[in-house]
């Protein structure tokens, strides 16, 4: 055991980043650039839901769809899968010997984090090749099958409550680093401009947020599922979304959450240039 991480340590050091190898730097960040894309598409199916326009549902899968019917798409969408992998891999090898320049409790959370980035990146991973491969289905369809087997289980209606809970914590942690904008430290911007920086910080933090209050709204709705024992009233991000264009604040809310998704895009296509860890 401790000779492959010593290993692994040596490779990270070579590196311009905390993946293990080259190969898997330059795949990881075509990768990063993919996952950017996604939450750009995804911004704008949001925005023709807000405004009326019936469309692919406003979530990863719509997204991957959209780009498939796109010239060129399915080989775009093979190059991004493996290029999430490869990121989900790196984000692996920074949770295991990564994250050298910070310390202690701060240390601990960016490794945990990256393992989390890991599991998002590998997710949408597997909603590509699933499209790729012909195994498509409608996301709240997936989630409401999912709680409903959960809801079946011996105390099911607690282990959903569990994952409503963890949910939310998950969209907590998101809020911190968004406002604390401890998403910085990740990144080499020594060769960048305050401007350049500061547009990064800004797009970095709105997208973070954005992100976080559609996490909350799912892990609200897996609560609620959980509380009624009604998996009907669980959703991922196609029913979060809606669920936040029905609010008092009605479609403009949705407007501000898709605005914060395509700002989070473009921190990505920064983030895939800079990212050391």
């Amino acid at each position: 055991m401790t000779r492959p991480l010593a290993s692994l340590r040596r490779s990270v050091r070579k590196g311009r980043s905390d993946a293990p190898g080259r190969i898997v730097d330059l795949l990881g960040r075509i990768g990063l650039v993919g996952y950017g894309l996604v939450h750009v598409i995804v911004a704008w199916l949001a925005l023709e839901v807000a405004f009326g326009v019936p469309d692919a549902p406003p979530d990863p899968e719509g997204a991957v769809g959209t780009i498939a019917r796109t010239p060129g798409g399915v080989i775009a969408l093979v190059l991004g899968a493996v290029g999430l992998v490869a990121f989900a891999v790196w984000q692996l090898s920074a949770a295991a010997v990564g994250f050298r320049w910070v310390h202690g409790g701060e240390r601990f959370r960016k490794r945990v984090g990256a393992v989390a980035k890991s599991i998002a990146m590998g997710g949408l991973a597997g909603i590509v090749v699933n499209y790729l491969v012909g195994r498509r289905s409608q996301d709240g369809t997936a989630v409401q099958t999912m709680a409903a087997q959960v809801l079946a289980l011996p105390a099911g209606r607690i282990l959903l409550g569990l994952a409503a809970a963890t949910i939310l914590v998950i969209a907590g942690a998101m809020t911190y680093t968004g406002v604390r904008r401890t998403f910085m430290g990740d990144l080499d911007l020594r060769g960048l401009g305050p401007a350049a920086r500061r547009t990064i910080e800004l797009v970095g933090a709105a997208g973070h947020l954005a992100r976080a209050l559609a996490m909350a709204v799912i892990g609200v709705l897996a609560g609620s599922a959980a509380l009624f024992s009604d998996p009907q009233r669980a959703g991922g991000l196609d029913a979060a979304l809606r669920a936040l264009g029905t609010t008092g604040l009605g479609a403009w809310l949705l407007v501000v959450v898709a605005v914060g998704f395509a700002a989070f895009g473009l921190f990505c296509f920064a983030d895939a240039v800079t990212r050391r860890a």
